[in-house]
């Protein structure tokens, strides 16, 4: 594989996805003062179900999707810190993208922390349009989505 292609998980990957959740979301949990959820989902059962795709060899980033009837949900996306600067998340939702539009979605939803406010500056610049913001329980969230051409 080279450092550029975006493959489906297997089940040798379990550690490493976890890892690298955890060393994206671990700057986060001080300043939102909640475990962000990609860090509590069941890494084992969404590769299991075929929902996380990996990029980089170690793995370096990925992202979790779920198709639903008419859009995909972007569930989560993470790159490890010692990669930022390198266009991974740029290549990870131009993956999504296309996973989207192979599915036959032409919608892509997500939601981000409020007080990430890094995401927030980030996915408009990739054309995702800000939708609502709600209250979930402890998750203030930022609610987006990319119409797909």
């Amino acid at each position: 594989m080279t450092d550029d292609t975006v493959r489906p998980a297997r089940a040798a990957d379990v550690p490493a996805v976890r890892a690298v959740t955890d060393a994206a979301y671990r700057p986060y949990l001080e300043r939102i003062e909640v475990v962000p959820q990609p860090m509590e989902a069941d890494h084992t059962a969404n590769v299991a179900q075929g929902k996380v795709f990996v990029t980089g060899d170690p793995v370096i980033g990925l992202v979790v999707v779920e198709a639903r009837p008419d859009h995909l949900f972007l569930d989560s996306i993470a790159v490890h810190p010692d990669a930022h600067g390198r266009g991974v998340g740029g290549r990870l939702l131009r993956f999504v993208d296309a996973h989207a539009r192979a599915r036959g979605l032409t919608e892509v939803r997500l939601y981000t922390n409020a007080l990430m406010w890094e995401n927030r500056k980030i996915y408009p610049r990739y054309g995702y349009e800000l939708v609502e913001r709600r209250v979930d329980g402890p998750y203030d969230r930022i609610h987006y989505r990319r119409r797909l051409d």
